[in-house]
């Protein structure tokens, strides 16, 4: 049996960065994500992110590509936050993201810095953090 362990940091944004991810839904769009992720084999360690934006730490099981996660956790949280009309929009997120790879030794400050992400933005844009973060 193989033994994988790949942590995937991956930051995405809304469609055209609008700010559609308000206090109100934001946690209970992220929670969906998680619980949903679970059911499809996803293990999804921290998600947060801010109006525009989101934050996920996941690790790989052997049989799945980074692109495949990111598809069916973004496709199907764009699809329950349609069909539950929790945007006064229709809800899109970027087609785009980026992911980074995280050794074990950084685990634990890249978990700070995305359950940090509301305090985060209060000094620094989105654009610049993903500037920093290339």
């Amino acid at each position: 049996m193989p033994v994988v362990s790949i942590w995937i940091h991956a930051v995405w944004s809304t469609k055209r960065r609008a700010p559609y991810l308000d206090d109100s839904i934001r946690q209970t769009i992220f929670d969906h994500m998680v619980v949903n992720g679970r059911k499809k084999g996803i293990i999804i360690d921290r998600i947060n992110g801010y109006f525009d934006h989101a934050h996920m730490l996941f690790a790989m099981k052997n049989t799945q590509s980074i692109s495949e996660v990111m598809h069916l956790v973004k496709g199907e949280s764009s699809r329950w936050i349609n069909s539950n009309r929790l945007t006064s929009e229709p809800f899109q997120w970027q087609d785009d993201y980026f992911a980074l790879s995280v050794s074990k030794s950084n685990l634990h400050s890249v978990r700070l810095y995305i359950d940090g992400q509301e305090k985060h933005h209060k000094e620094q844009t989105y654009y610049a953090e993903c500037k920093a973060i290339m």
